[in-house]
């Protein structure tokens, strides 16, 4: 069909390479229309496909969480950062410090509420 269309067909010097031009195009045509035609869609899956958590990223921000809380613990008054590591670390109740250091547990409460106040403001102050 293409042959006889083209209307080059009556004055060709060599009619066997037109024939075999034709044939290449058509085989280029069919290749081109398939790899269109081939294209997969996969839906969308919510539970495979959502965005997954910057673990990495979460990581160094815990890791620089911890440096500033440490260094906040570590710029508290000596007996304010005993009694919090006692309480905190330690796991004791204000009962047992007062018990273990001699001192009211009003001046524990006094202690610990000094502490959290310092330390929280190092974390704001560092956002």
């Amino acid at each position: 069909m293409r042959a006889i269309g083209s209307g080059q067909s009556r004055r060709l010097a060599n009619p066997a390479a037109f024939l075999q031009r034709i044939a290449r195009n058509l085989l280029i045509d069919r290749s081109r229309r398939r790899a269109r035609d081939n294209v997969v869609v996969f839906p969308f899956e919510e539970e495979r496909d959502t965005a997954s958590p910057a673990e990495q990223e979460w990581g160094i921000e815990v890791a620089d969480l911890l440096k500033l809380y440490e260094s906040a613990i570590d710029g508290l008054p000596h007996k304010t950062r005993r009694v919090f590591l006692l309480h905190r670390v330690d796991e004791l109740s204000y009962r047992e410090i007062h018990k273990k250091l001699g001192i009211s547990i009003a001046t524990v409460e006094y202690h610990m509420i000094k502490a959290l106040a310092h330390i929280a403001r190092a974390v704001d102050a560092a956002r």
